[in-house]
């Protein structure tokens, strides 16, 4: 379907999606094509997507194509289509998919689950957010077809404490759907009139199975399960524990999640917009895919397709924007955003959600894919939601206001972060003041450096974020650290002479 550009108020630039205009599916964006958003349509014009519109703008089209397919071929093209996943981590979705223990013909895998990331908690992000608000069959399509793909019985959308207006849109939605026999049994005395997804006494999910010779129908259950706001469950394994009914502390692995997750069953773990893509690549294929972004620059694995990058900070229009992945941090600011607010220069940002870390006012220009930690001494790209900060801003304030959020999202099972997040905010803390001195810039450094997944003292990789955010910040911004503490005397006492020891 291609893209309408009402409001639209300039064409993006060569740098701006370079290879969307050319592709099959009409050109313009693909995640947000309901979604009016900045260049190509005013985001005004939003609004939410019920399923009769989501119908007759081309929704459900890769579900169908996925009931013709069997599931091992489904994951075969996603894996081909190298989907990293969109939540932080930029694992190969295809590639965690086939971690699952193995289905044998005719015989009952028992329960297994897809757990959906939906907490979205990380400072900074807002991408997933936009899906929820406005689309949410998208997401719902892109659940169905994994379940199908992964054999998967029930799949739960764990959403953010704080996010009540979405989890009642995905609540709705979630109705149109299983009223529609997307969800559930799938009953064609339920089923909605225009879609017609049945094929050979198929039902909308996979009613019959290609590699099921008994006939048995397939069915998915998916249910909107709220979590009680805390930062930590958006970790997968205490995710897990959250919707177990359990304290959220993550688990330590192994086993890992795709043998022995929720419930002591196969589980899949996959976020929003990780989901949102596998309708499109089911639909228009792996290859298609592959021809939007940016190839690896050091060897790693393609970052291929398209981002939402939600820009926030001192920019002139901060917003969430439909980006291939590869564009430059120059380009976001000042094409999409209207440049720095008040006509400041730029000083920093941070990448995606303040646990990647920063990059220095050198960095502008720097590539917004999965390199972009290899290549400028940061995390990761994280959530790809960059926080931009200009001249005037006090980056001592920034690491201590870091500080202090990982210091309160601890869950405090491992002593190094329990511990080392304590002590980092204490010690960004006196620095602010004016109190520090110029050993606890050395201290707060060796703390930082021993905490984390990492270096192999935490479970999980809070400790990671809290330790990369102070490090990079200290370290591409010294000198207003080194300005704000007294220096160290260090006396040396020397003797000499009969006195003098060998």
């Amino acid at each position: 379907m291609p893209f309408h550009a009402q409001g639209l108020t300039a064409k993006p630039s060569g740098k701006v999606n370079p290879h969307l205009g050319a592709l099959a599916h009409g050109g313009g964006p693909v995640l947000t094509r309901r979604i009016p958003s900045w260049p190509y349509a005013d985001p005004k014009g939003r609004h939410v997507v019920t399923l009769d519109e989501y119908l007759k703008t081309g929704g459900y089209e890769g579900l169908k194509k996925a009931l013709a397919m069997k599931p091992a071929d489904l994951v075969d093209e996603v894996k081909k289509s190298q989907l990293r996943g969109r939540g932080g981590a930029g694992f190969p979705t295809g590639l965690k998919w086939t971690f699952l223990p193995k289905v044998e013909e005719g015989k009952d895998a028992g329960p297994r689950y897809l757990a959906v990331n939906a907490d979205e908690s990380e400072p900074g992000t807002f991408k997933d957010r936009l899906l929820m608000d406005y689309d949410p069959h998208l997401v719902l399509e892109g659940i169905a077809i994994t379940c199908y793909a992964c054999r998967l019985n029930v799949a739960y959308i764990f959403i953010r404490g704080e996010y009540h207006h979405e989890a009642e849109v995905l609540e709705r939605a979630l109705k149109e759907a299983y009223a529609a026999g997307v969800f559930g049994n799938g009953g064609r005395d339920s089923r909605h009139p225009q879609l017609a997804l049945f094929d050979a006494g198929r039902d909308v999910v996979g009613a019959a199975r290609d590699s099921n010779p008994s006939g048995q129908r397939f069915h998915v259950e998916c249910y909107v399960h709220r979590g009680a706001g805390a930062y930590i469950c958006g970790e997968e394994t205490a995710l897990l524990e959250a919707l177990e009914g359990k304290r959220g502390w993550p688990r330590i692995k192994p086993p890992f999640p795709a043998v022995k997750g929720l419930f002591g069953r196969p589980t899949i773990i996959n976020n929003v917009e990780t989901l949102a893509h596998v309708p499109s690549i089911v639909e228009h294929g792996s290859e298609w895919f592959g021809k939007q972004g940016v190839a690896s620059t050091v060897g790693g694995p393609p970052s291929f397709g398209t981002k939402l990058m939600g820009v926030s900070g001192h920019v002139h229009r901060p917003g969430c924007f439909e980006l291939e992945l590869g564009v430059p941090l120059r380009v976001i600011v000042e094409e999409l955003c209207g440049g720095m607010r008040g006509g400041k220069k730029f000083k920093a940002a941070i990448v995606g959600g303040v646990s990647t870390g920063v990059v220095g006012p050198d960095q502008f220009d720097a590539e917004m894919d999965f390199d972009v930690g290899r290549k400028h001494n940061v995390l990761g790209l994280g959530t790809a939601c960059p926080t931009v900060f200009d001249e005037d801003t006090d980056m001592v304030g920034v690491a201590r206001n870091i500080a202090r959020f990982f210091k309160h999202e601890s869950c405090g099972q491992c002593t190094p972060c329990r511990e080392g997040s304590g002590w980092l905010y204490q010690l960004m803390s006196r620095v602010e003041e004016g109190n520090g001195r110029t050993k606890d810039l050395d201290l707060a450094l060796e703390i930082a450096t021993g905490m984390g997944a990492m270096p192999g003292t935490t479970i999980c990789g809070l400790a990671d974020g809290n330790n990369w955010a102070i490090r990079t910040i200290m370290n591409k911004f010294w000198h207003e650290f080194e300005r704000r503490v007294r220096p160290t005397a260090v006396p040396v006492k020397m003797t000499i002479g009969a006195a003098a020891r060998v």
